[in-house]
């Protein structure tokens, strides 16, 4: 579900091989597995993260030691009304968790987890690929203004959330990577359920009997159903007390769906949009069904977040056009709005774009939107760059240990003011 504050400062006995053997995890098995934990385990688990899904279990005490800033620290605010979306439902009490800075402390250290874990993906444990700047990423801390972001502490989670399912709506990992954990002694699941486009969609070929969209000269593309949610988590909605969604990526991506070669051709009722419509008023339709699916399905009382997109940071051209992402430091913030404002109409300009859309879809509607997008914007440091083991840099998923432990923070914060108010 989520991650660690960096500002706090743990020495920790890391034990993340227990992890593997009381939590096992297995790629081929789409099975939810069952683990057994004791009360003095700590535990991890990356829910909200675009990383892959890991348990760190570790004993810990935290320093009380303050925190000493080097003389060339940079700390970064954020400018409320500048960066992202200046009009939201937010989903926290009085605080506003959004509205900060990253502070740079240089005693912080991963308090939960570190490289040695074995959950961490290959390519994004960025201190056994030897990022340079590794280690400095979790010494950045975000601070709101008028209010403390805690620490997730998974031990007062698990005892908070006996007998409840937490499910997770994303892309994440390969087909047929849906998987989960159960806690046994808290009867606490949590689930991971992947799409692409929350709705189903698939090839489409041009029929020998033609039709509405072959009369106007498609041969080919990717049918996209926006009335037909994806299988993949249809069914979940009805299981879940807890549930967080997020899609978009792949929406503002001609590399999956090229729209002269392979175009997104939408339907609806079972029939052809025509004449076709772009991916931003398909994406439109797709909310417009899906919101209220979920809304009418959900069980008496459960708690329904939207997370909003997880920003790349490709400098210099996109991914597969040398673009690169060697920041030591998190960005300024007027680097930020140079990288991310639609106006520049930049590489990674569909951050906001995507997030535009999620604002006007869910206004009025049951969904809590969890804004991650404005703080992590700032922290082009953070990808695996060069040591992610790709061909290219990789300015799009995150270094674990990372950014993404304060997204759970964040979402750990927000389910605690809901519980507090209700």
């Amino acid at each position: 579900m989520i991650v660690p504050d960096i500002g706090v400062r743990a020495n920790v006995r890391r034990h993340c091989a227990s992890a593997s053997s009381m939590a096992t995890r297995d790629h081929r098995h789409h099975s939810t597995k069952k683990t057994s934990l004791t009360p003095v385990l700590f535990l991890s688990v990356s829910l909200l993260g675009v990383a892959s899904l890991f348990v760190a279990l570790s004993f810990f005490r935290v320093s009380s030691s303050g925190p000493s800033l080097p003389p060339d620290h940079r700390n970064f605010e954020l400018d409320s009304a500048g960066v992202g979306e200046t009009e939201k439902r937010e989903a926290g009490g009085a605080c506003d968790y959004l509205d900060g800075k990253w502070i740079y402390d240089p005693a912080a250290g991963p308090s939960r987890y570190d490289h040695t874990c074995k959950e961490i993906y290959k390519g994004w444990n960025c201190i056994a690929g030897n990022k340079s700047n590794a280690i400095d990423i979790v010494k950045w801390r975000w601070k709101p203004h008028h209010c403390d972001l805690p620490q997730f502490d998974p031990i007062q989670f698990l005892q908070r959330h006996i007998d409840t399912n937490i499910g997770d709506v994303r892309k994440w990992r390969p087909a047929g990577a849906d998987r989960g954990f159960t806690f046994l002694q808290y009867n606490l699941t949590i689930a991971y359920h992947r799409t692409n486009l929350l709705v189903r969609y698939g090839r489409w070929s041009a029929s020998i009997n033609g039709g509405a969209l072959e009369s106007i000269g498609y041969k080919e593309g990717y049918r996209v159903d926006v009335d037909v949610p994806e299988k993949t988590w249809a069914e979940a909605v009805r299981f879940h007390d807890i549930l967080i969604f997020n899609t978009g990526h792949w929406w503002w991506a001609p590399s999956k769906f090229d729209p002269v070669k392979s175009p997104m051709l939408f339907f609806e009722k079972d029939l052809p949009v025509v004449p076709p419509v772009p991916p931003d008023v398909g994406f439109d339709m797709v909310l417009q069904h899906m919101v209220p699916f979920v809304e009418k399905r959900i069980k008496p009382g459960a708690i329904i977040f939207f997370r909003t997109q997880s920003p790349r940071h490709f400098e210099g051209g996109d991914w597969d056009q040398g673009g690169s992402c060697q920041r030591s430091h998190p960005l300024l913030p007027q680097e930020v709005e140079e990288i991310f404002s639609p106006t520049n109409n930049g590489t990674n300009v569909e951050t906001r774009l995507v997030n535009q859309h999620l604002y006007k879809a869910l206004d009025s509607s049951q969904f809590i939107v969890l804004d991650i997008t404005r703080m992590t914007e700032f922290r082009a440091d953070a990808h695996p760059a060069a040591a992610g083991g790709k061909k290219h840099d990789d300015c799009m998923h995150w270094c674990l240990p990372g950014v993404t432990d304060t997204w759970n923070d964040l979402f750990i914060a927000h389910l605690n003011d809901i519980k507090v108010r209700n």
